[in-house]
């Protein structure tokens, strides 16, 4: 049996006409009433729901190739906050907390399955079997951010099958150092000024946290080239030694891995030679994209194909 060859989807966030569009660019047709191609596997990289005009569709048609064997997924941090807002602790505190920036997160995902909640319920049930990532044979997949040790200590704890209401309830009650894993994985690394810093974007504001480059020695960068999927620019300022974040780099010499999450404007990226972010911003150009991976160690360009609104 060959090796298994995969099409990698960036963040779709509801919108299931490009989708589609994107899908039968790849090669992939309807048969049974599921997309499928005959040779390949998708790998849905989250982030399926909230924001776009098409939700119930679109994890209608993630959910029917997952199940069906046609595709693998992962939840990204959409699904897994949307998780969380529904699930409360034992003081009956939502654990992910209905304030208006989680309401308004997740309320095209409510609104879109109005009149259908025992639907939207069975979504979230399924929703809990997806994992956090994936590390398969020459290639690796996770939402926002791989680290080996994070990764490592997350597969020794997680447990078999199923995110568990009562283990959700119990490491975000305690502030498990594994809820922090999770989030981290999910949400990428995040550079926290401290409050004597004053830090302007080229939008002019004050910046006091952004999200960072995590696959390379952060010694001796910038602020602008240690930023990563940010919607500002900042200065060419070397990071002082004293704040410089500690982290350990992603190597050359490990598989590739895929991300989503960074809401690449300028289009899908191939970062180094063994990181790819295949979410193109779609909820603000309309653009979807993917990578089709055949068993390289070295990730082109070359091979993203994108497709975008007529």
């Amino acid at each position: 049996m060959g090796n298994q060859f995969y099409d990698i989807i960036g963040d779709v966030h509801g919108h299931a006409t490009l989708l589609k569009k994107l899908l039968k660019e790849l090669g992939y047709a309807v048969v049974g009433g599921v997309w499928k191609n005959p040779k390949r596997k998708a790998i849905f990289i989250g982030d399926f729901i909230n924001r776009g005009p098409e939700i119930r569709e679109t994890i209608q048609i993630v959910r029917s190739m997952h199940e069906a064997g046609s595709a693998l997924a992962i939840l990204g941090n959409h699904e897994y906050s949307a998780i969380l807002y529904y699930i409360k602790d034992s003081k009956g505190v939502y654990l992910s907390k209905h304030i208006a920036g989680n309401r308004n997160q997740i309320q095209s995902t409510i609104t879109s399955f109005l009149a259908r909640e025992e639907e939207w319920r069975d979504h979230r049930k399924w929703l809990r079997t997806l994992p956090l990532f994936l590390d398969l044979q020459g290639i690796r997949i996770v939402h926002a951010y791989w680290n080996n040790s994070d990764l490592n200590y997350l597969k020794g704890f997680l447990p078999e099958g199923r995110l568990k209401k009562d283990f959700l309830r119990t490491i975000h009650e305690k502030q498990h150092p594994s809820a922090v894993v999770i989030l981290r994985i999910l949400k990428g690394l995040d550079f926290k000024c401290p409050s004597d810093l004053i830090l302007k974007c080229s939008e002019g504001l004050s910046r006091k946290s952004f999200r960072m480059n995590w696959w390379e020695s952060p010694a001796n960068k910038t602020f602008r080239s240690l930023a990563f999927g940010n919607k500002f620019i900042l200065p060419k300022y070397t990071v002082p030694v004293e704040l410089a974040p500690s982290f350990e780099p992603y190597d050359l010499n490990d598989p590739p891995v895929f991300v989503g999450h960074y809401n690449l404007t300028e289009g899908a990226s191939v970062m180094q030679e063994n990181i790819c972010c295949v979410d193109s911003g779609v909820a603000g150009n309309e653009i979807l994209s993917a990578y089709r991976w055949s068993g390289e160690t070295k990730l082109t360009v070359a091979n993203i194909v994108s497709v975008s609104a007529d």
